[in-house]
């Protein structure tokens, strides 16, 4: 709301987190997606290349303000610094969701953080790796922020009943990582790679890492981050997230249908690490079987048909899942978490995104988004 007015253009990732389109929906901003490469190996979307962006920037120079992933849910960043020089060098304002990179403020070895890289705007949750309450986060700006302004946007969203009990939580946790952030994400990674060792060692799982940098679309990777593939043991990631939290009570940040994501914190302790290893060991044991039939591709390129804004607030009709094919979306289908839409308002319906939908609803994803909260019907423009 700050960078974007209605009818201005913003390029972003496709695989942003809901909250972003639905700041589009709010402003009448027009994105102009850049959708990102894939590693078809684990079916997850990577960040933005370098050559992408500009190609945006070449097709639209009138865009507001560039918005990049950093770091995205399965650890990934961009190349931050190189994004932010080509922005500025054509007036474009840097935003950055950094919901997953706090951390990176704090510890060492890590990506480079949106600040340092010479962002405008950075969104970080605090809450996530930071260790403060749920719903507390930051807003960091840069120089050219005019901070007066923002803090007349932000009065436009926010509650004027503040809770204390949050900005405290802030305050208290901010001071800690302050003093002591080093030691503790030093901690915090040494967890993680050990994890990421013994968990490799076990077979059937991979849990990937820094070997995938490319030095573009995988400009870097936050090793806090337990990403670990599941499809060779022939589990979707929500299963073997299931099995986690009711066969052996351990509470992990999402399964998806490849992959799952353990966060390892400023919580955890090494018997914590020990009992996930050993529960995964097991599960491999128990309940591994072939891969065959099992879908690979997390994201799917979206056909743009309509902005997000329009589509959102036009006459629709409701038509079941099986008969929505070749119509065009009015309102969210997503998994969550991550909250990374498989359809957003104005894109095309097409027979691919309706099988990924049957199936993750068979496999236990928690689909969200929808009128119809069992997702058996969509809303689609007239």
């Amino acid at each position: 709301m700050y960078a974007c007015k209605e009818g201005d253009k913003i390029i972003m990732p496709r695989n942003v987190h809901r909250s972003a389109i639905n700041a589009i929906i709010l402003t009448g901003a027009v994105p102009v997606y850049v959708n990102p490469d894939v590693n078809h190996q684990l079916g997850i979307a990577l960040g933005m290349s370098v050559a992408q962006v500009e190609q945006a920037i070449k097709e639209n120079p009138d865009a507001k303000a560039i918005m990049v992933n950093n770091p995205t849910y399965y650890g990934i960043c961009s190349d931050l610094r190189r994004i932010t020089e080509l922005a500025h060098a054509h007036g474009m304002l840097v935003l950055v969701d950094e919901a997953h990179g706090t951390h990176f403020y704090f510890g060492e070895g890590f990506p480079v953080s949106a600040m340092a890289a010479g962002a405008d705007i950075a969104s970080a949750s605090m809450h996530k790796s930071g260790g403060s309450l749920t719903q507390s986060s930051f807003l960091l700006m840069g120089k050219a922020i005019n901070s007066d302004y923002m803090r007349q946007i932000v009065n436009l969203t926010q509650t004027t009943s503040a809770s204390y009990l949050l900005l405290s939580s802030l305050d208290i946790s901010r001071k800690r990582l302050a003093l002591s952030g080093r030691e503790i994400f030093a901690k915090t990674v040494e967890m993680a790679e050990y994890a990421r060792e013994e968990i490799n060692a076990i077979g059937g799982y991979y849990a990937f890492s820094r070997e995938l940098i490319n030095g573009d679309s995988i400009f870097d990777f936050d090793v806090s981050k337990l990403s670990v593939h599941t499809l060779p043991l022939g589990l979707a990631g929500i299963e073997v997230y299931d099995l986690l939290r009711d066969e052996y009570d351990i509470q992990i940040e999402f399964g998806d249908i490849g992959n799952i994501l353990a966060y390892v914190s400023v919580g955890d302790r090494k018997r914590d690490i020990e009992r996930l290893i050993s529960a995964m060991a097991e599960i491999k044991r128990r309940f591994g079987k072939s891969g065959a039939g099992m879908l690979t591709q997390e994201y799917i390129n979206p056909i743009v048909a309509e902005t997000p804004r329009k589509a959102f607030y036009a006459e629709k009709r409701s038509l079941p899942l099986d008969e929505a094919a070749g119509n065009v979306c009015t309102e969210f289908v997503m998994c969550y978490p991550p909250g990374i839409p498989i359809l957003a308002p104005g894109e095309l319906i097409t027979p691919e995104i309706i099988e990924y939908i049957k199936y993750a609803k068979e496999k236990g994803c928690q689909m969200t988004g929808t009128e119809d909260i069992n997702i058996e019907r969509l809303n689609v423009l007239i």
